[in-house]
């Protein structure tokens, strides 16, 4: 609850949750962390669609079998009318609030109708439970289909210097149609810290191994050795400048960073200060380029 304190603290007025995260506990760890805040100067994002407790009763898409305590528990991508309404339920009692700022289809449902999923979010915000609608991994194809029914706010997806594909449809798609973009894993697993290459191997059950793969670590490795520069010059690491680099992209309106103690939630939050020329920036997407 430090990291989020501190980053409220600091200038942080978005904090990007989900029921599954922690089976219920992030959220309630947010809800507690920002007793004593100023509510209307927080923006509470939350999302919806990825069901454990059985609720579902065995409908929806099976997603893949989590643990916890050594149980194994089946995760359904599942956003039915019905589902989604006893969700933002029960978000709202675990975030100790009475509304939600954003909230967000976590995962497509193929075996619910986007219209059907849409009309829920559509009554919740004439109930005045939540402010905006949002989804998250929805291709273009899909969040124009949910534009049919209700004005959807932003699409939360992957991105970061290393995956960029968006930029090729859902950028374009996004500044045509006043869409926001809110990204995740803009570090890539702490790949782009640059800590992978200066301190050694992973653990070998560490699943960033196979992860890590996907990616050329040598060019990776070059590229941040040449833009490391550009950091020292300002005085900031190179996790911060990623992140500033980031966030100054086009369409991109989140960058969400995660941390684990309040130092880094401050050195998050300290990277939207990052002043970066236009020079700078043609330099880092020039070496960027090679890779």
């Amino acid at each position: 609850m430090q990291s989020v304190k501190a980053s409220i603290d600091h200038g942080v007025t978005t904090l990007d949750t989900a029921p599954f995260y922690g089976f219920g506990l992030s959220e309630e760890m947010i809800g507690e962390a920002i007793k004593g805040y100023d509510r209307s100067k927080i923006q509470l994002l939350t999302k919806f669609g990825l069901v454990w407790d059985g609720s579902n009763q065995g409908k929806g898409e099976f997603f893949f079998d989590a643990e916890e305590k050594g149980k194994t528990i089946p995760v359904y991508k599942y956003a039915s009318k019905a589902s989604v309404i006893k969700e933002v339920e029960d978000s709202l009692r675990r975030l100790q609030t009475d509304y939600i700022d954003l909230l967000q289809i976590h995962w497509p449902d193929n075996t619910t109708a986007i219209a059907e999923t849409m009309e829920a979010l559509d009554l919740l915000l004439q109930q005045g439970k939540i402010r905006a609608a949002g989804v998250s991994n929805y291709s273009v194809e899909q969040v124009s289909e949910a534009q049919h029914s209700i004005q959807i706010a932003s699409n939360q997806v992957g991105y970061s210097m290393l995956n960029r594909g968006i930029e090729q449809d859902l950028v374009p798609y996004a500044q045509q149609h006043d869409l926001g973009i809110i990204v995740y894993s803009p570090m890539e697993r702490g790949l782009l810290t640059g800590k992978y290459f200066n301190e050694g191997k992973l653990k070998e059950n560490d699943h960033r191994n196979g992860y890590f793969q996907q990616f050329d670590l040598k060019k990776v490795k070059t590229f941040l050795d040449t833009i490391s520069p550009v950091a020292s010059d300002k005085g900031v690491s190179l996790s911060q400048l990623v992140l500033r680099w980031t966030s100054l992209q086009p369409a991109i309106t989140v960058v969400l960073a995660g941390a684990r103690n309040a130092e880094q939630a401050i050195a998050n939050a300290e990277a939207t200060a990052i002043d970066l020329t236009g020079d700078e920036l043609s330099f880092i997407d020039t070496a960027l380029s090679k890779i």
